[in-house]
């Protein structure tokens, strides 16, 4: 039983962090006051007021983005104690760490190569012809039941 001792303290810890989050967060529910207005609910960004309403879901490339930030900050957080115990790691994790590095490296090179980065309009190496066909609504519509149909 003397073993199971030494986790009560972080135990307790963590029962009271869980304690006080959740009562944190249920006082400010409740004594909050609750006064929703136009200028509360709309979005604000860097003081620009919106001239348009934004769509309602995000691309899928904004989280593509996003979990390449993701990828690289558990680079770095693998990256630090590695450098701290570099001498007593050796080649053995020279070579681990190359392995490593190479395959965040080259899930980077794919998304890139699939255009995760690519935000703009897309740009074309050989422009679109332009076609110069003079269109009238007898051209481009199509009437039900009229003469022209057998033709």
């Amino acid at each position: 039983m003397g073993s199971l001792d030494s986790y009560l303290p972080i135990f307790l810890m963590i029962v009271l962090g869980v304690l006080f989050a959740a009562l944190s967060l249920t006082a400010s529910k409740l004594l909050a006051p609750q006064r929703p207005t136009a200028a509360k609910e709309a979005p604000y960004e860097c003081g620009i007021v919106p001239t348009y309403e934004l769509p309602t879901r995000f691309p899928v490339r904004f989280y593509l983005v996003a979990m390449i930030f993701i990828i690289f900050d558990i680079e770095v957080v693998f990256l630090f104690p590695w450098a701290v115990i570099y001498g007593q790691l050796g080649r053995f994790g020279l070579i681990e760490i190359l392995v490593f590095a190479a395959a965040v490296f080259f899930s980077f090179i794919y998304l890139i190569s699939n255009g995760a980065l690519d935000w703009g309009p897309v740009k074309r190496v050989k422009p679109l012809e332009q076609v110069e066909v003079e269109r009238t609504s007898r051209t481009t519509v199509r009437r039900v039941g009229s003469s022209d149909e057998a033709a």
